[in-house]
């Protein structure tokens, strides 16, 4: 099994307990130009990809999940033993990413 693998499965059975919403997260998802509903954050994280892994994070190993219903949504999330903390979420723009919304430009 890939380490992606490894760890979205950690994410996800972690995210089925319980999901935390920072305070960050809460308002990037509530800014007027990008209301990202926890619906969208739930779809990310059940059916979408670890585009990015952050081993090193300073609130522990996270990564960015790329999950596209409508519309791209990133999600950068780190499990703990009882829950996923979802540290922030965004809409990505293709000023900053290619048109798959995987890789940054530059």
């Amino acid at each position: 099994m890939s380490k992606h693998k490894e760890f979205i499965k950690i994410v996800r059975d972690v995210a089925k307990e319980k999901i935390l919403y920072l305070p960050h997260a809460i308002t990037q998802m509530n800014k007027p130009d990008r209301m990202i509903s926890t619906e969208e954050i739930r779809f990310a994280i059940f059916n979408g990809e670890i585009i990015e892994d952050y081993p090193e994070n300073a609130r522990g190993h996270s990564c960015l999940i790329l999950g596209w219903k409508d519309r791209p949504v990133h999600v950068i999330c780190a499990p703990k033993d009882n829950y996923l903390t979802i540290i922030t979420a965004y809409l990505p723009s293709l000023k900053k990413w290619k048109a798959d919304y995987k890789i940054r430009k530059g």
